[in-house]
């Protein structure tokens, strides 16, 4: 194929451009921000699991001490009543025996309930304490994933904006170039996954960086300065300029 020496030297801007798009894609995929978001999520998540973990444990302990202090106060209730029957002295020797066994049990019933009760409310003041500390983590959690996400929106707004730029460049230049060529470049550029035409500077291709020698390098300084020469071993366009060093 042969195409004008200054057109060819046009496939550097193009190639320029791809360069810049594959840069921003190969950003934009391996964006930390992202990373930091997926972050900041999972450690919310976390946080959110600790928080129903310990509201659970204290509605239990709640519930529990509740139920500990019925037991007492019903405790309480009966040894009040037996009480007062055994004061009455309406009652017979035997029954005032009897009543003053079950009131010796129920005292010991009732310091076993309150030792319990006291037990479990210091349970429940440290599971409340401990629901405190893991509801403050999560409010964090969330105030650090909603900045992750506003610096991830604005990494990405940065790149979409830097990728409108330069495939409008990419389309302006790719304007001036004839459609045989541009054919080929692009084609070559699928191929090759990043450009279609590389310089070569001081006999090396810009595009794989290795020198040129022998036969290659021979046909490369004979072909006619508008001959479309390409690399043996990358297959891009080599574009000749003053720098190649024929």
């Amino acid at each position: 194929m042969k195409a004008d020496h200054f057109e060819q030297q046009k496939l550097l801007d193009l190639a320029a451009e791809d360069v810049a798009l594959t840069q921003l894609a190969h950003r934009q995929r391996t964006l930390p921000e992202v990373a930091a978001v997926q972050a900041a999520e999972e450690a919310e998540r976390t946080l959110s699991a600790d928080v129903v973990r310990a509201e659970t444990e204290v509605k239990d302990l709640g519930r529990e001490v509740k139920r500990l202090e019925s037991d007492v106060e019903t405790v309480r209730a009966r040894e009040a009543k037996d009480q007062r029957l055994l004061e009455s002295g309406s009652v017979s020797p035997k029954e005032m025996t009897n009543l003053q066994h079950e009131l010796d049990s129920l005292k010991r019933r009732q310091s076993d309930l309150e030792d319990q009760e006291l037990e479990l409310m210091q349970r429940l003041e440290d599971a409340e304490a401990t629901l405190t500390a893991a509801q403050q983590g999560l409010e964090q959690a969330r105030a650090d994933r909603e900045r992750a996400e506003q610096a991830r929106d604005d990494a990405l707004a940065d790149i979409a904006d830097g990728t409108k730029q330069h495939e409008a460049a990419r389309a302006e230049v790719a304007g001036k170039i004839s459609a045989p060529l541009l054919s080929l470049y692009d084609r070559i550029r699928t191929q090759t996954g990043s450009t279609g035409a590389a310089m070569l500077r001081a006999r090396a291709c810009q595009g794989c960086r290795l020198e040129l020698y022998g036969n290659e390098l021979t046909a490369v300084r004979n072909a006619d300065p508008h001959e479309v020469v390409r690399c043996e071993n990358c297959g891009r366009i080599l574009v000749r300029t003053a720098e190649s060093g024929l």
